[in-house]
């Protein structure tokens, strides 16, 4: 006899397990540490001293999210300890004296370590605390959410970001999102402050820097994000063939997730369409530069329009924005979301029945004055205040951190 367990009832049951497993260590780390301190007479620290900040980073890619975070903190002398689930974060090799980082582990592993934390404060871009694995740790003060794309706070799995104390955001439209959900949902009110996006002031300072892309062929840079809503799984290869016979230097840039969850699919493009001189692949860590030598954008619903569009300041081909959202936090509000206001302002709709026509929409795309107006909204409405959004993420953490110890020198 074959028994099923339903993901809802497996997820439980998974829950409850980890939380059995997690009291018993915890028990034997505190029966070791007073065992210890008997031992020798009181006079041994524990070994469990409150961490000021700590990050955390469920995958290495969001290390431009955090950097110019933590070189802020390293300039003003605050030490941070940085915790990944990437074995090979490029934080790992950091070159800041007072920014520790260290590998804990994948998945469940990294998530038990976090469940255990004595810090003031952490700091994460990672949805889903107190929802899946990784629960609010007894000694953690307060627990810290900054956003990690310029668009729509309630595009994460339903309740996110509901059991942060506090969340970083860029925008006002941000902040009347978070509120509904509140409501909605009858939730205290975290805190919400508008620090601007440090990785996108990153990025802007570095396309200052580095100037005009060398002279190259018109290119057309392909980045779809992934699931059954996004631009491979509606569309195949058809627009990988409809691009090259535009005549476009054409550029395919899978999202990262694409290669682990949806690895048949990738590998048959691949096959079907292999690199040649016009073509090219790219799964570069970094894609600053294939931004930079690419002269419009093909997407769907992923967050590198906005990198695209406000930072490079170039148009953008979307496919229909009105994918299912009922596993989303945005699914509770009756508004439709900043991005489908901010799309047609951005570039043209791609839709199957002008996909024929694809050169043409490039073409105005890259020519109509409007899209460029277009843009400079968008960006006045997700992006406040540009080029300081380190500063004034630090400026809060370290108030926070004051606010949270006041008076425990006295104590």
């Amino acid at each position: 006899m074959n028994l099923y367990i339903d993901p809802g009832t497996g997820s439980m049951l998974f829950t409850i397990l980890i939380g059995v497993i997690g009291a018993a260590v915890y028990s034997l780390r505190m029966l070791v540490i007073k065992l210890r301190f008997r031992l020798t007479g009181g006079k041994t620290k524990s070994g469990t001293e409150k961490l000021p900040f700590v990050i955390f980073s469920d995958d290495k890619r969001y290390w431009t999210v955090f950097e110019p975070i933590c070189r802020e903190m390293d300039r003003r002398g605050r030490d941070i300890v940085y915790m990944t689930a990437s074995e090979d974060d490029p934080a790992l090799k950091n070159p800041y004296p007072h920014v520790k980082a260290q590998f804990i582990g994948e998945g469940n592993k990294a998530f038990t370590r976090l469940n255990f934390l004595n810090a003031a404060i952490v700091l994460s871009t990672t949805p889903g605390l107190e929802v899946y694995q990784w629960k609010r740790a007894k000694d953690v003060q307060f627990y810290v959410h900054i956003a990690h794309a310029a668009s729509d706070i309630t595009m994460y799995r339903m309740f996110g970001i509901d059991y942060y104390d506090a969340v970083l955001l860029s925008g006002e439209y941000q902040v009347g999102q978070v509120r509904a959900l509140e409501q909605l949902r009858g939730l205290p009110e975290k805190e919400l402050v508008k620090v601007g996006i440090p990785y996108m002031d990153e990025m802007a300072a570095r396309l200052r820097a580095a100037g005009p892309a060398p002279e190259h062929p018109r290119t057309v840079l392909l980045a779809p994000s992934w699931g059954k809503s996004a631009l491979f799984s509606v569309y195949g290869g058809k627009i990988i063939e409809t691009l090259l016979k535009t005549g476009y230097h054409v550029i395919v840039r899978p999202h990262p997730q694409s290669f682990k969850s949806e690895t048949e699919m990738i590998e048959k493009l691949m096959a079907e369409y292999p690199a040649s001189e016009q073509l090219e692949w790219n799964r570069d860590t970094d894609n600053f530069e294939v931004l930079r030598r690419s002269d419009i954008l093909v997407s769907d619903f992923s967050g590198v329009i906005f990198d695209f569009t406000l930072i490079f300041d170039k148009p953008v081909i979307y496919t229909d924005p009105q994918f299912d959202v009922g596993l989303y936090d945005a699914w509770w509000l009756k508004e439709p979301l900043w991005t489908v206001s901010a799309l047609p302002r951005l570039g043209c709709q791609l839709k199957p029945e002008n996909m024929g026509d694809l050169k043409s929409l490039i073409d105005e795309c890259l020519s109509d004055p409007r899209y460029a107006e277009g843009r400079r909204q968008a960006r006045a409405e997700t992006w406040e205040h540009p080029g300081e959004g380190a500063r004034r993420t630090v400026d809060y953490l370290l108030q926070k951190y004051d606010e949270l110890t006041a008076g425990e020198e006295d104590k």
